[in-house]
């Protein structure tokens, strides 16, 4: 009798004890915005004993961002923040001699970015140059440590005076998100010599220079640049290799009509390995990049990813030079692969339910890579023997406290037989017979995916008791390049048969309630929106961030101008297919779903206009909305209190009609 009621108490109090651990978790909540970090630019010294990356904080109280440079040793053992200012550095460098960390900041009341060197042992910054003339984008070593490649960008307009002048454009892509109107400018690259401080002008013409990578020997450059007779009507770059030196002789190495990219010198310097795009056409979005490898003298290059059909990224020889490592983008994951430099034979190395984001070879042979799950934000980790071994732990704090909701995978069919790919988020203490109120949050692209990495956006609604399901329709990549390809100058049919195929699954499934949908999304996800409520009438309430419904409209609006000439053709010459792809504006009348419209007030990319004329149709139809506006951002909505704000509204706005 007296082991019985032991083996009780043990019970009860193994049950009570694992209740409190689950009282002392909680659902995510939009002020989490503000103990979110962000780990980026990871680099290894050259002795391999340190890595160091850029870490992005916000300060609540002055509701701004800041990026500070920190080191990890390759241990994980140390970890030492190196800059504490309020100003911001970004690019952090080794020197080739492990000695100092040299960063890009406009610290001390700059007016522009210049580059300072920090000894690594500690002490205070110094800066390094004093650039009069032009920003600077980005930079690289010399393998001695004596130069600094510099690429810096000088705008037409070179007066001083400070009183404001008239914007005048004579190009044909005059606008682009973020940047603005563009005018005419150079961009170039340039050598700075560390001892003397002497800057030589390494490129010159109207072209614009990028992505400088130094040969092992340090006697080249390879570079990126557009040479076709008006780079605004196409998105070609080819790779260039010139001496390193002023007046050095310049090589064209490829001549790919699409995009080359990425170059990367392998260790004898005598190949280079880079991305080149699927298509050579003048405008490239549906596509995906292939793993190549091209003689630094020219020539034919070996496509070794062709057949793989799947997007390669973050190419990276193995010391030896006989393979190359690289991200593969597939099916919901990234995974880390290695490919022979002859015949591209594959070795998958690194799997799972995961997503790696860059890599970085250290001087033993091992790699290093950012990696992101669904219950972890991106930390950095070390790939030994095909295996992670964790190196940061910036987000543990962050963790602490919150319960997660479930993630999974889950494939649906379309209506006309396709496979769809998806993940659903199931908030916490859900019974598994209990219908959910679902909303369907549609990523934007359409040329990307949602995969197994931390969502934040779908976390934040699945907390708030919601089941929450990313769908990758057709016109994502990671499928392979029909996939993507199967919506080009269709938009608004193909994607939202998949929307309504993954909605269908999971109401018969019995997970969601087919009363209680809601569908939402940002940029493409928007449009999406759009384009599903004026399709079908299920969905009870709708949240369209920076879309467009009026594509006729958009014309000379957006920054998207190759796009429309080469998929749409000019809308005077095809003025119905603009118009069908604008139906969902002019279906309003048939739209029965209450709709929120969001937009950032200086957005190039989708401008407000798309926003604002469905709200204003909305308005003149009687059908329940409200139009948010947030000043000063773009694009992307980086306030952080506006990023809280947002969060704020679409909980209200979804509750406000899901939760009845």
């Amino acid at each position: 009798m007296k082991k019985h009621l032991l083996l009780l108490s043990l019970c009860l109090w193994a049950s009570f004890n694992l209740s409190a651990q689950n009282t002392t978790k909680r659902p995510l909540k939009p002020s989490d915005v503000y103990r979110l970090k962000t780990i980026s630019d990871a680099k290894i010294s050259p002795e391999g004993n340190w890595v160091s990356y850029t870490l992005s904080t916000v300060d609540s109280a002055k509701n701004k961002r800041n990026a500070d440079v920190y080191m990890v040793s390759w241990d994980g053992k140390e970890t030492v923040q190196l800059t504490h200012t309020p100003d911001g550095e970004s690019q952090a460098r080794w020197s080739p001699d492990g000695k100092y960390l040299s960063f890009v900041s406009s610290r001390n009341g700059l007016t522009s970015g210049q580059i300072w060197l920090m000894d690594r042992r500690g002490g205070e910054a110094k800066q390094l140059t004093d650039l009069k003339k032009g920003d600077l984008e980005e930079y690289a070593w010399s393998p001695d440590g004596k130069k600094i490649a510099l690429v810096i960008k000088v705008s037409a307009d070179t007066s001083k005076s400070k009183a404001p002048k008239p914007i005048v454009i004579d190009r044909f892509q005059f606008k682009k998100d973020v940047e603005g109107y563009i005018t005419r400018s150079s961009t170039h690259l340039y050598l700075f010599d560390i001892e003397t401080k002497k800057i030589d002008t390494l490129t010159k013409g109207n072209f614009e220079e990028e992505s400088p990578v130094w040969s092992p020997d340090g006697k080249q450059i390879a570079f990126l640049s557009n040479h076709t007779e008006d780079p605004d009507k196409n998105e070609n770059t080819d790779i260039f290799v010139m001496e390193a030196k002023p007046n050095g002789n310049i090589k064209q190495i490829t001549t790919w009509a699409g995009r080359d990219f990425a170059p990367n010198w392998s260790p004898d310097g005598q190949q280079i390995a880079y991305l080149r795009t699927t298509s050579a056409e003048n405008f490239i979005m549906y596509d995906q990049a292939i793993l190549s490898v091209v003689s630094k003298e020219g020539g034919e290059p070996k496509l070794l990813t062709k057949s793989l059909d799947r997007p390669i990224a973050s190419l990276k020889w193995a010391k030896d030079g006989l393979s190359i490592m690289a991200l593969v983008v597939d099916d919901r994951t990234r995974y880390i692969a290695q490919f022979d430099a002859k015949d591209g034979k594959m070795t998958k190395i690194l799997g799972g339910e995961q997503s790696c984001t860059s890599l970085e070879r250290h001087p033993s042979g091992t790699f290093l890579t950012s990696m992101s799950n669904p219950y972890t934000p991106t930390e950095l980790y070390v790939l030994e023997n095909a295996s992670l071994r964790k190196l940061t732990k910036h987000h543990d704090d962050f963790l602490a406290p919150l319960a997660l909701a479930k993630v999974e995978g889950f494939t649906s069919k379309s209506k006309d037989g396709t496979l769809v790919s998806n993940l659903l988020f199931t908030p916490i203490n859900t019974n598994s017979s209990q219908k959910l109120p679902t909303i369907f949050f549609i990523h934007g692209g359409p040329v990307a995916q949602d995969e197994y990495s931390f969502d934040l956006s779908r976390q934040m609604l699945a907390a708030a008791g919601y089941a929450v399901v990313a769908v990758n329709y057709r016109g994502s990549n990671g499928r392979g390049l029909a996939y993507c390809k199967s919506i080009y100058a269709d938009w608004g049919n193909k994607e939202v048969m998949d929307i309504l195929g993954a909605c269908d699954h999971l109401v018969q499934k019995g997970i969601a309630d087919p009363e209680k949908l809601g569908i939402g999304g940002w940029s493409y996800g928007g449009i999406l929106t759009d384009y599903t409520i004026a399709t079908d009438t299920r969905f009870k309430v709708a949240a369209s961030g920076a879309g467009v419904a009026l594509v006729l409209s958009m014309y000379g609006n957006d920054q998207y101008i190759l796009q429309y000439e080469h998929e749409l053709g000019a809308p005077w010459k095809n003025v119905d297919k603009y118009i069908n792809l604008s139906y969902p504006f002019f279906k309003v009348e048939k739209i029965k779903t209450p709709t929120q419209f969001m937009v950032g007030e200086s957005d190039f990319n989708v401008p407000a206009v798309g926003s604002e004329q469905m709200y204003q149709a909305f308005k003149s139809v009687g059908i329940p909305t409200e139009l948010i506006i947030y000043p000063g951002q773009f694009h992307g909505i980086t306030n952080p209190i506006f990023q809280i704000d947002r969060f704020e509204r679409y909980l209200k706005w979804f509750g406000k009609y899901l939760k009845k």
